[in-house]
Parts: C-alpha cells; structure tokens; sequence
C-alpha cells in the first residue's frame, strides 16, 4: 500500500538522501536548489509517497493558480521535476505511484496537475515505467521540447571525430589564436556578456539574475561551473554548467562577445569541457533545448548538431478533472 504525506522542512535530510541514491535524481530535485529562492515566491506542495511506511519516491511541485483554479505543477524554478524513484522501482509500483497521486490531487481539490519529467539520460537504469504510468492514468503530453544531447565517448579524440568540418575547423584556428579556457569565478564579467547578446538577439533577459547566479554558486560549488574563455586576460565568452547528477552535466547558459566571434571561443569552450567531462566520466552532455513552447530555433539546433549531438525530448504531461 503506498500512501502520501505533504513535504516538511522536518524531512528534508532525508529528501537529499533519497535523491543522491535515486535513479533519476538531479540536482533540480535537491531541497537546496528549491529552496533558493525567496520563501513567499512559490507556494510548495512537495510530496513523499511510502511503501510500508518506507519513503519510495518524492515529487517536488507547487500550487499555482491557473484560470482561476488551483493546479499543482512541477516546481517553476527548475528545469525538471516528476517523481525521484528508486534504481529498482517495480512496474507495479509505478502505476500505484500516479493512482495514489491522482486521488491526492483529487482530494485535496485540485484542478489539474502539470509535470515535467527529467529525459531519460537523466536515469542511471534505462526505464519509461512512470511515463507509462501516466499516460494510463490519463495524463497527455502538453509540450514536447527538444534538448540537445551529446554521448560522452573514451576519449575527447573520438567526440572530436563527431564534430562537422567546419566546427574542428574552428576548434583549430581558436587554438592557434591563443585562447585560454578555465574555470572562472567571475560571474560578473560573463553574466554582462549574456545580458546584452540576449538582449541584443532576443530582447529577453537571463532567466537568473546575476545575485541568483551567486547564490546557486555559493549553495554548489562542485556543481555549478563557469568555464570561460580569455584573450589576453580578457573574457570573451563561457559557459556555465550544472552538474545534475553523476552521469549528466547540462549547459544552462552559453555566450560569447560578438565582438570576438572570428575566435570561435565557443568552439574552444566545449572541447575543453568535454575534455574535462569524459576525464570525469560523465556519459552525457546536455547542450539544452533549441525550442521554445515546441517552436524550434533551427540555428540553434543546427550550432549543437555540429558538435556530433542529437535531440531528446523533455516532455510535459498534463492532467486534469
């Protein structure tokens, strides 16, 4: 029998606990990541779900308000959600898991339930058990976003050989230009970069401002990297990196000095992470999404596939009564 209790800051070492030995954990599903923001922006309305009085899974989400109903939601202020289960959860019990979670939700009169599910590189053990499970229990698909995904090989020699002529060719001439890649603390520096290419492109802001950014850095500082590319000790590009769990590290935000784009810095950015990444054994790199609401952003998708990438969806499920 499993049954469910609402989240309480009384449970939270074991909330870390479960998502560190989980199969699909991230570090989106961490009580310190949902945390970080300011008490009164999100309603929480996290859930553990037992199994003989055993924690079995947690789903961190929140109330929102959506037509003038209440709705509960993957956590808004993370990339991913849906259920953190274990490495050998059982095909019954994830079926029980979303039963149980549609008569909660029923109970506690809500409207509808939205989620978003972590792609499947994001598990240790390959499994669809819980989407399965929802599009049982009724759930549709109410977005279907595309990300960007790299296989890690033995060796950065081999990813190398994924690249297209034209990104090993610029990988080339940022090498003999000078650049030098590193870890940088300089948030600041990079986060004026992003600020004015998102602008200037998209006329749209980060989705972090840059205190934000310092706090995530300050809460996970082997997790949340800023690889930056210098010129004569100038910064001219980074990319800052999430290390989700052991197998995945994701790129959050990428940007360079359009001033300084016959350098090819970016290029240069992702060899050396991927360097770093296979000499750590991580076996995916997540380049993110290329679409926005399901509108694809053909130059983005084809930027990533020059680095030997192909897409995953990042699927959103919805349910309602």
């Amino acid at each position: 029998m499993i049954t469910i209790d609402r989240y309480n800051n009384n449970f939270s070492d074991e909330w870390e606990k479960i998502v560190q030995h989980s199969n699909n954990g991230t570090l989106f599903h961490t009580r310190k990541f949902l945390s970080y923001h300011s008490k009164d922006r999100f309603i929480d309305h996290s859930l553990i779900f037992y199994k003989n009085n055993k924690p079995l899974s947690i789903f961190p989400a929140v109330e929102t308000i959506a037509s003038d109903k209440k709705v509960l939601v993957s956590h808004p202020g993370a990339s991913m959600g849906s259920f953190v289960t274990p490495v050998d959860l059982s095909f019954s019990d994830a079926l029980q898991l979303v039963n149980q979670l549609n008569i909660y939700i029923k109970k506690q009169k809500f409207s509808g339930i939205r989620i978003t599910l972590p792609p499947i590189i994001y598990n240790k053990r390959k499994t669809n058990y819980i989407d399965y499970s929802l599009l049982r229990y009724g759930y549709k698909y109410e977005k279907r976003e595309v990300s960007s995904i790299l296989f890690l090989e033995d060796s950065i020699e081999e990813n190398v050989n994924k690249f297209k002529p034209s990104h090993r060719q610029a990988l080339r001439k940022a090498q003999r230009l000078g650049l030098v890649i590193k870890n940088s603390d300089d948030f600041n520096s990079f986060y004026n970069i992003l600020k004015k290419n998102l602008k200037n492109r998209h006329n749209v802001n980060p989705t972090h401002t840059v205190d934000e950014l310092l706090k995530l850095k300050k809460l996970f500082p082997k997790n949340i990297l800023l690889h930056a590319a210098f010129l004569d000790n100038k910064m001219i590009g980074g990319v800052i990196n999430f290390i989700a769990n052991n197998n995945v590290i994701l790129a959050f935000y990428i940007s360079h000095d359009e001033n300084y784009q016959e350098y090819r810095p970016i290029n240069l950015l992702f060899y050396e992470i991927l360097k770093d990444a296979i000499n750590n054994n991580f076996k995916v790199f997540d380049f993110g999404i290329f679409t926005v609401n399901e509108e694809p952003n053909m130059g983005l998708a084809k930027f990533k596939e020059n680095f030997g990438s192909s897409g995953i969806f990042r699927d959103t499920l919805a349910f309602h009564f």
